[in-house]
C-alpha cells in the first residue's frame, strides 16, 4: 500500500512539473470539522426548486453523514428508516478556479445504486442556469456498472445530454485509492485516472454553447444514491457504504 501511495504522489508531482504548474490550493481534510470558510454543505432533497437534484436521486443530504478520519473526508451513504441519507459539499462562492490541474485522491464505495462523484460547475450558474453554465465531471462511478469510470462534460450545445463523455474500464478501480484529475487550459480539457489519459475534449468550434469552460468553476464532492444514472434501484443490503476523499488539489 505504501508503494502505491508513493507512486500516486510521484505521478501527481510529475504532472505538475511537466506542465510547470504550481500548487495554488489544497484541501487535506485533516481537521475535525469541515472548513466552512472554503466549503458549503448542500442540504435536503433539492425541493422545491430541483427535487431529486434534477436526476430523481433518492438521498437527502445532511451534515451528519460524514466524518474526518485519518486525513480523509469520509462520506457515508445510509438507509435510515425509509430514507436514504448522504453528504454533499461545494466550494461555490468561496473557491473558484479557471484552468489548471484539478485532482482528488479517493477510494470508492461499492454497491448497486451508489453514485460517488468529484465534479465542477460554472460559477455563473445562478445567472445563466444549467447546462449553459457548463459541467465538468472529473469522476463519476456507479455501482451498477462495476470497474468503469465515467468522465463527462455537459454544455448547452449538447442540451445537457451525456454525449461528450468516456466510459473507461479499470478492473481494480474499486481497490484502494486512485487519483482523478483534469488538465484544463483555454483549448482543451484532458481527463486522467492515475497516470492514464482517458478522454480529451477539444471542440473545433468554440463558443458559449460548445465551450463554456473559459470562466471560473467551483468544486463539488458528493455521494448520490439512486437516480437516473446511479439507479434507480438501490441494493439496501450493501448500506452503509463509505466514500473516502484523501485530498483535493489545484495546480496552476
Amino acid at each position: 500500500m505504501k508503494k502505491v501511495i508513493l507512486v500516486l504522489l510521484i505521478s501527481s508531482f510529475a504532472f505538475a512539473q511537466q506542465t510547470k504548474r504550481k500548487l495554488v490550493w489544497e484541501e487535506n481534510f485533516n481537521k475535525k470539522t469541515l472548513n466552512e470558510k472554503v466549503w458549503n454543505f448542500e442540504l435536503g432533497d433539492g425541493c422545491p426548486n430541483l427535487c431529486g437534484w434534477g436526476n430523481n436521486e433518492r438521498q437527502i443530504y445532511t451534515k451528519n453523514n460524514h466524518e474526518f478520519k485519518d486525513g480523509n473526508l469520509v462520506i457515508e451513504a445510509r438507509k435510515e428508516g425509509e430514507k436514504y441519507t448522504s453528504t454533499k459539499i461545494t466550494t461555490k462562492g468561496k473557491k473558484e478556479f479557471k484552468y489548471g490541474r484539478i485532482e482528488a485522491r479517493a477510494k470508492l464505495p461499492i454497491g448497486h445504486g451508489l453514485w460517488p462523484a468529484f465534479w465542477m460547475l460554472g460559477a455563473n450558474i445562478d445567472e445563466v442556469k444549467w447546462p449553459k453554465t457548463g459541467e465538468i465531471d472529473i469522476l463519476e462511478y456507479i455501482g451498477r456498472d462495476p470497474h468503469m469510470v465515467y468522465t463527462t462534460l455537459h454544455t448547452q450545445d449538447s442540451h445537457g445530454n451525456t454525449i461528450n463523455t468516456k466510459r473507461t474500464e479499470f478492473p481494480t478501480i474499486e481497490e484502494g485509492y486512485h487519483v482523478y484529475a483534469i488538465e484544463w487550459d483555454k483549448d482543451k480539457i484532458e481527463f486522467y485516472v492515475d497516470t492514464t489519459l482517458v478522454y480529451t475534449f477539444n471542440p473545433e468550434n468554440k463558443n458559449e454553447d460548445t465551450w463554456p469552460f473559459d470562466k471560473p468553476f467551483y468544486i463539488i464532492v458528493n455521494l448520490a444514491i439512486g437516480g437516473n444514472f446511479g439507479g434507480p434501484e438501490v441494493d439496501d443490503s450493501v448500506l452503509p457504504q463509505k466514500y473516502y476523499v484523501d485530498y483535493v488539489r489545484v495546480y496552476q
